[in-house]
This record gives structure tokens, sequence and C-alpha cells, in this order.
């Protein structure tokens, strides 16, 4: 009970998961964020939402959603969508951020959650219930978490690979 009460409440979001395997076309639908932590010296935030599609570790597009000014509880209803071949969705994952716009120095993080094969179990759960149910849109919520909270989880050693790795030594010399 201690811990989950130190952790920092940063809000949830509420998004649609929906992949069309023939078009190889998955859709994030970023439908609404609620109670989020307050950014701005007036006591609001300016959010929007980074969707990035996450290969290995790294980065390999990003799509975002428009500013919503001055709120806590912005409601988006925006698609983002992302062409990813049907072999290749077991090897991606979606890190949803949800940012605070700046006009002047950075954009802030306020949270960010995770889904793909590779992530938590929320996360897992929704990937995996919208690649049982193609063509059709699963909706969750998820809690909101710190930006390093989940880099410290992507940053785990990966899982081992079925194909094993070749060393190649090369200590002879001529």
């Amino acid at each position: 009970l201690e811990a989950s009460s130190e952790k920092a409440d940063l809000g949830e979001i509420n998004f649609s998961l929906c992949y069309l395997p023939t078009a190889g076309r998955l859709t994030a639908t970023i439908i609404k964020a609620t109670n989020l932590k307050a950014m701005d010296l007036t006591g609001f935030s300016d959010p929007y939402v980074k969707a990035s599609l996450i290969c290995e570790g790294r980065r390999l597009k990003k799509r975002k959603t428009s500013i919503k000014k001055n709120t806590l509880n912005p409601t988006y209803n925006e698609a983002l969508v992302f062409d990813i071949p049907n072999e290749n969705m077991d090897h991606v994952s979606l890190t949803i951020a949800v940012m605070d716009y700046d006009c002047i120095g950075h954009n802030e993080v306020i949270g960010m959650c995770r889904v793909g094969s590779d992530a938590d179990m929320q996360g897992r759960e929704h990937w995996n219930e919208m690649l049982a149910n193609p063509r059709k849109p699963i909706e969750h919520w998820h809690q909101l978490v710190e930006e390093k909270a989940l880099n410290s989880f992507m940053t785990k050693s990966p899982p081992p690979r079925d194909k094993p790795s070749i060393v190649v030594d090369n200590t002879q010399s001529d």
C-alpha cells in the first residue's frame, strides 16, 4: 500500500488499437486522457500525445495528436496510423507519451505507457487482445508512468532469441 501511495499519479489515457493484417496497418485511436498532472503555472497543461513505433529499442516512426490548451482532461478522438507488415508485429511495440506543449523551452513528458508483445502486463494484454481480434478496435485505459520508469523497463536485457549469436574470434595475425 505504501509503494502505491508514493507513486506519482500522472493520470490515465484511453486509446484503442486496431490491426488490419491484410493491409499491414495498425491504428491507435487516442480517445482521451484524464487527471493529468498540471505542468504549467496556471495549474493546467497543454497536452498532446506522441506515439512512437519501437523495434528492438529503436524508434522507427512517430505520430502526434493536436495540442489541447489549458486542460487536464483532454479529448482527442484522433487516429494515428502506422504501416507494419504482419510478420513484423511480434517485434514491435508502441510507446504512448502524453506531452505538455511549451512555446518557450522544451516540451515535457507528463507520463507514458507502452503496448506490445514485450510490454508489461496491461500493455501486453491490450496488444494480445488486439492481435486476437483483427479488424476490431480494442479500447483500454492505461495508467501513465514516469518516463524513467518506462525506460528502465525497456533497458532490461532482451528475451533470449531462437537464433544463436555467432561470435567470430579473430585473434590470429598474418
